[in-house]
């Protein structure tokens, strides 16, 4: 009985250390910085290098009623350019709001705003073709944080500076809320 005990016991500790190797391989698999992304004008975006810094990642679009807020992202990107990386996303799933070529879009955004943040290429953030990056940052599975819908235009996600979710805004928080700016003082 004692053999069967130990055996037992052998064939649990072997369990229990493979499960944990198999959880660490899938939150390994689900980090922020394995996702793929390309800029604006095709190039690839690493976000390895964005380690030690906070990313705002906003969907973005150049027919909005939000749209003037990339006055207050550019003044963000500005203000806490050391502590924070900010990423605009072109999204033209909301009311085809953000129709234009990647040359259309950047034009606008430098000649209307000043913006020199970072940029991506157009990508969906919700639906059959959500792109990679909004599966990770809508998805409690992936984040590990919670699960969210993107409703609009100019919705904020924050990641920390080692690639962990922290919030969501809706795109009614204006980019130089406390609600965002608390975490960059």
């Amino acid at each position: 009985m004692k053999s069967i005990t130990i055996v037992c016991s052998i064939l649990l500790m072997g369990i229990f250390t493979n499960q944990t190797t198999a959880q660490e391989m899938i939150l390994k698999s689900k980090s922020i910085y394995d996702i793929s992304i390309n800029s604006l004008m095709g190039d690839k975006i690493d976000l390895n290098k964005f380690k030690g810094k906070k990313i705002l990642f906003v969907n973005v679009a150049s027919k909005c009623g939000f749209t003037p807020q990339y006055t207050d992202l550019q003044k963000l990107h500005k203000t806490y350019g050391d502590k924070l990386v900010l990423i605009g996303l072109p999204c033209n799933q909301f009311g085809a709001q953000e129709a234009g070529s990647a040359e259309e879009i950047q034009n606008f955004c430098s000649k209307n705003y000043g913006v020199d943040f970072l940029m991506t290429e157009k990508i969906e953030v919700k639906g059959e073709n959500q792109h990679p990056l909004y599966q990770w940052l809508t998805t409690k599975e992936n984040n590990g944080v919670e699960s969210s819908t993107v409703k609009w235009n100019f919705q904020k996600y924050l990641v920390d500076e080692e690639g962990h979710y922290l919030n969501f805004y809706y795109s009614i928080t204006k980019p130089l809320s406390n609600k965002i700016t608390k975490y960059l003082e």
